[in-house]
């Protein structure tokens, strides 16, 4: 079998082989339901209890400030809809981006159907939002400002700092998708001024299902499903230990290897997009001025499609993500491409390559030899297929 490379780490990640050592013993010997108080439970809650302090690690909170969800997209909704829903006021207000994740995006629909007006902030061609736009959003019937940590197509980093600093000063709830930051850049909950912060074990080499929501301590958020008194009464459901021990492994893992991994990773990230543009005739690296995740890079190749690029790669045995998907059976433009200003032709030509723990500078020159030969070759058949 031909040998296969995985570019595509801000879809999904491998779980790692700490965390799957980790999770083992909880689906064999350490099997307790974590809220019986037999000794099989009580093992299973120290573990979890275990788990939570190192992912508040990761974030620089307290333990008792972590709740665990069945991902980001359950912590987003969990915080967004069970603060809003529970502020009093009789008319309420929500600021958010154009270029959230639809596990935001599609909540603030959601709340607009509901009678909540909502403000979109766009972006310029830097894929970043101001503090400046969040101060003049900002209403008296404001309740909270959600904007994503890092952009998972693009990487760019929003200003967390400077916007919590104007939600501090308002008295407004902020909370922030950290899905694709988290284990990628340090994140400090206390020095960004968030009030949530959303996680995804799969996306730093945890199993899938299993994610994280810092509250902060002081914060009252109202839940969104109703059974058990489980996480102090706001998520209900038997705790996924085996998930949850994952999770904090995978947490505890990108602590220790987040100082050297993130270089690394930027400097492999680099090279790759100097050789593209150098080799590769109007190729773009999209919002490559701004601050970035360090492994994550997202170019664009006029005159060829994205979805064709993906496929022709895979079938060589390179796995990207395109800057498209596939809707109603028509293929679209990614919303984010579109927000920061690429007409639908190109932001459909774009791809999205994200490296991980295991990427090598031989597989990213691999990737560029096979790209470069790809683009050219479609780009080629262009003209006789639109003839």
């Amino acid at each position: 079998m031909a040998e296969r490379y995985y570019f595509d780490h801000n879809a999904t990640t491998p779980v790692a082989e700490e965390v799957f050592d980790a999770m083992a013993p909880c689906l064999r010997e350490a099997f307790g339901n974590a809220s019986s108080i037999h000794g099989f439970g009580q093992e299973a809650r120290r573990r979890v209890e275990n788990a939570r302090r190192q992912v508040a690690e990761l974030l620089g909170c307290e333990s008792d400030e972590i709740l665990f969800t069945s991902g980001g997209t359950e912590s987003d909704n969990l915080a967004i809809l069970g603060s809003v829903r529970g502020d009093a006021r009789p008319k309420k207000h929500f600021v958010t981006t154009t270029i959230e994740h639809p596990a935001v995006l599609n909540v603030a629909q959601q709340l607009e159907r509901e009678g909540v007006e909502v403000t979109w902030l766009e972006v310029g061609a830097d894929g970043v939002v101001s503090a400046e736009a969040v101060r003049a959003a900002l209403r008296p019937e404001t309740v909270m400002v959600s904007v994503m940590a890092a952009n998972n197509e693009i990487g760019t980093l929003q200003p967390l700092e400077e916007i919590g600093r104007v939600t501090r000063e308002a008295g407004v709830l902020f909370h922030t998708d950290g899905v694709q930051a988290a284990g990628k850049i340090p994140l400090d909950v206390k020095r960004l001024g968030v009030d949530f912060l959303a996680l995804s074990a799969h996306k730093l080499y945890g199993p899938k299902g299993v994610g994280a929501l810092y509250i902060r301590k002081g914060v009252d958020v109202d839940p969104i499903q109703f059974g058990g008194t489980h996480e102090r009464r706001r998520r209900p459901g038997t705790e996924n230990v085996p998930g949850i021990v994952g999770l904090g492994a995978a947490a505890a893992l990108a602590t220790a290897t987040m100082p050297e991994e993130s270089p690394r990773l930027a400097a492999l990230r680099d090279r790759f997009e100097q050789a593209a543009l150098a080799r590769i005739p109007n190729c773009r690296v999209n919002a490559g001025a701004s601050p970035r995740t360090p492994n994550t890079t997202n170019l664009s190749f006029e005159g060829a499609e994205g979805e064709a690029l993906v496929i022709a790669l895979d079938l060589r045995g390179f796995a990207v993500s395109s800057g498209a998907a596939c809707s109603s059976g028509a293929v679209e433009p990614s919303h984010v491409l579109t927000a920061i200003g690429l007409p639908r032709d190109v932001a459909k030509s774009c791809l999205r390559i994200s490296l991980g723990k295991k990427t090598t500078q031989e597989q990213v020159d691999a990737l560029l030899d096979t790209l470069s030969q790809i683009a050219q070759r479609l780009r080629d058949l262009a003209p006789a297929q639109n003839a």
